[in-house]
């Protein structure tokens, strides 16, 4: 029996373990892509060079307003190696630091405090431009634009709409339900208020939707509906990065918001769109560590590419460390209360709420498989969210999840499971 090691991303350091070959089916990796040389150097080539539209240079007038959109902690974009050097083009340009804020772009996740923004963006621009939370539940802080066909009200934060510019920034990734993310997705839902996401949001129900899709699926297009009557006769400019597991610098994406984020998913499906020989008996994946394991919310993206790579009625080992437990308190009362997958998705098509959204993505997976957690989280709370069971090391999990299946189950691994896709070879 020849055995091979392995250690994973959990939280800020990694959970290691060991297991047979002749189990492994894959080890589901990013291609390998020499990540970029000079970032700096990238950046402005990026900018210099748009998709679709003419150079930042071209656009920027000496004293113009300037907002950029920026990410939140739960999804990594390395904004504090390229705002830096974003905002030192823009004093090149004229544009002086009391022109340009930032706006972080939440949607309905929890406030960043003082110190996670300059985290975020890195010192040098934290305490030169002005920074502000978009806080979806301040209703007054929004501006109505109208609505969209399919009846969502487009509620934009008010700091993106009298200014010159805005300036898109972010990462893209595949996204479970809208296709992929970046683009259109640092307005709406990124700087949009609670209805407003909270009606975009209700199209995930819609078989249409899904991972991966923009054509058909009726919540991206909702998306670029939406965003569309914001950005009528205004100055809008994309920044999108792609990143691989190890958060280096792969590509840049820059231009117009539309056409430069439809050739930056061309390179995600390259990238991050994995071949499996077959489906296994059980699938164990990492989420890639914090902050992409920072809570149940943000770890159901992993659940939801690692069920591709297993047998129905198999197993899902999750490694997640969950800091900050489930990470919402509607999801975490949606499952305490309704108990069952059935009910939760009852309940969640006669009236959408956010938060309950996240309790039907995780649970919907279930109908396919089996999901063990391994992670800091309480084991009580795990059952309650409906998952097998919550254990603190991959042994353990392997031993249940073996239990469940066979001695010599297959096994697919996941280092960087929040990011790859596995598609079947056949």
């Amino acid at each position: 029996m020849v055995m091979q090691k392995f250690s994973y991303p959990y939280g800020h350091g990694t959970q290691s373990f060991e297991l047979e070959t002749s189990r492994l089916v894959k080890e589901v990796e990013m291609p390998a892509i020499t990540p970029m040389a000079d970032v700096p150097a990238g950046i402005l080539e990026a900018v210099n060079h748009p998709i679709g539209c003419e150079a930042l240079a071209q656009r920027i007038k000496p004293g113009d307003t300037v907002t950029f959109i920026c990410n939140d902690p739960t999804r990594v974009a390395n904004s504090f190696e390229f705002m830096p050097v974003l905002v030192d083009e823009l004093n090149r340009l004229g544009v002086p630091d009391a022109n340009m804020e930032i706006v972080f772009a939440l949607g309905t996740h929890r406030l960043m405090t003082h110190a996670e923004m300059v985290t975020a963006v890195g010192e040098n621009v934290a305490f030169r431009l002005k920074m502000y939370n978009s806080d979806c539940r301040k209703q007054a802080d929004f501006e109505y634009f109208g609505e969209t066909s399919r009846q969502t009200p487009v509620w934009i934060n008010k700091h993106l709409n009298h200014r010159d510019h805005v300036i898109m920034t972010g990462t893209i990734v595949y996204h479970f339900f809208s296709g992929y993310g970046g683009g259109r997705k640092a307005v709406l839902p990124g700087c949009a208020a609670m209805e407003t996401v909270r009606h975009n949001h209700s199209f995930l129900m819609d078989p249409n939707s899904g991972l991966g899709r923009t054509v058909g699926n009726p919540v991206y297009e909702d998306q670029m509906e939406g965003v569309a009557l914001w950005a009528k006769g205004r100055s809008t400019f994309l920044f999108n990065v792609i990143l691989d597991e190890h958060h280096r610098f792969l590509k840049i994406f820059a231009g117009d918001y539309v056409k430069a984020h439809q050739e930056a998913c061309k390179f995600v499906d390259e990238v991050y769109g994995v071949k499996v020989p077959r489906r296994a008996d059980i699938v164990l994946a990492s989420c890639g560590g914090y902050p992409k394991d920072i809570n149940v919310y943000q770890m159901q993206k992993t659940m939801d590419n690692a069920v591709l790579a297993v047998r129905p009625g198999g197993v899902v080992i999750i490694l997640a460390e969950c800091e900050e437990g489930a990470g919402n308190p509607v999801l975490q009362e949606t499952c305490r209360r309704l108990k069952t997958i059935d009910a939760i998705e009852a309940d969640l098509r006669e009236h959408f709420v956010i938060g309950a959204h996240k309790a039907y993505a995780i649970t919907r997976l279930m109908r396919k498989a089996r999901f063990i957690l391994v992670t800091g989280l309480d084991p009580a709370l795990a059952k309650d969210l409906l998952f097998e069971a919550a254990v603190k090391t991959v042994p353990e999990a392997l031993a249940l999840a073996e239990k469940l299946t066979c001695k010599e189950a297959s096994v697919t691994l996941m280092p960087a499971g929040s990011l790859t896709v596995p598609l079947l070879a056949e």
